[in-house]
């Protein structure tokens, strides 16, 4: 892993931190590799990468849930659908968590809490196609308020990070380019945030996409689960 050093760590927020370059090309390959092998298995099931139906229409993005399933009409985290289970966590991830905590952690002290005892149970992957975006959203579905830790691979996104009350201004606005790392937590934890949009045609070569972006948020669930 290689820091992007024309670009430097910034703590955008209290408890948010980018780290751009924290995951190089080969890694972001073998991500992507990973997740996208885990698609193909599970396509035709319950657990199949899929656009959510929300109450304001179906979403831009497909979705791939590892380790722990959002279940959109039930409103909670589920262990299987239909008696088929999650795909597991990835041992990358769980692996790839709590190093991306503490640099982290380094640019924003917020977070130091966290480093030794966050417990990576669960990954969503977001697949963005070309045009695609998120509206601005609360991550509140988790028992636990550990940070989210956020990794971006493919073309570029403008992420939108709010406050805590609504979703509207004061914003801060980043571009997140493949290989760039953000953690919010601590007292942004709870805040709006989205994806306004992503700028085509702008990842790295050998990436392992040929268009679009992949987003991978890595969470703790259970506020009591340690390793």
């Amino acid at each position: 892993m290689l820091f992007d050093v024309s670009r430097p760590a910034t703590r955008i927020a209290p408890g948010v931190a980018h780290v751009p370059g924290w995951v190089d090309v080969a890694k972001q390959r073998a991500l992507v590799e990973e997740t996208r092998e885990v698609a193909r298995r599970y396509a035709g099931t319950p657990m199949a990468m899929y656009q959510p139906q929300l109450k304001s229409g179906k979403m831009s993005v497909h979705q791939l849930h590892l380790g722990r399933f959002w279940h959109y009409e039930t409103y909670r985290y589920v262990d299987n659908i239909e008696g088929t289970r999650v795909p597991p966590m990835l041992v990358s991830l769980q692996e790839i968590a709590r190093p991306a905590l503490r640099a982290a952690a380094e640019v924003s002290p917020e977070l130091e809490p966290w480093v030794e005892t966050f417990y990576p149970e669960m990954a969503l992957v977001n697949y963005y196609p070309p045009g695609s975006g998120m509206g601005m959203h609360v991550d509140d579905f988790e028992e636990s308020l550990a940070p989210v830790i956020s990794l971006s691979i493919g073309d570029e996104a403008l992420f939108r990070m709010g406050n805590t009350e609504n979703r509207n201004k004061p914003w801060d606005d980043v571009t997140l380019s493949s290989g760039d790392l953000i953690v919010f937590g601590g007292p942004k934890r709870l805040a709006y945030h989205g994806i306004v949009r992503v700028n085509d045609a702008t990842l790295p070569e050998g990436c392992g996409l040929k268009e679009g972006r992949i987003n991978i948020t890595i969470r703790q669930i259970d506020a009591r689960a340690t390793l």
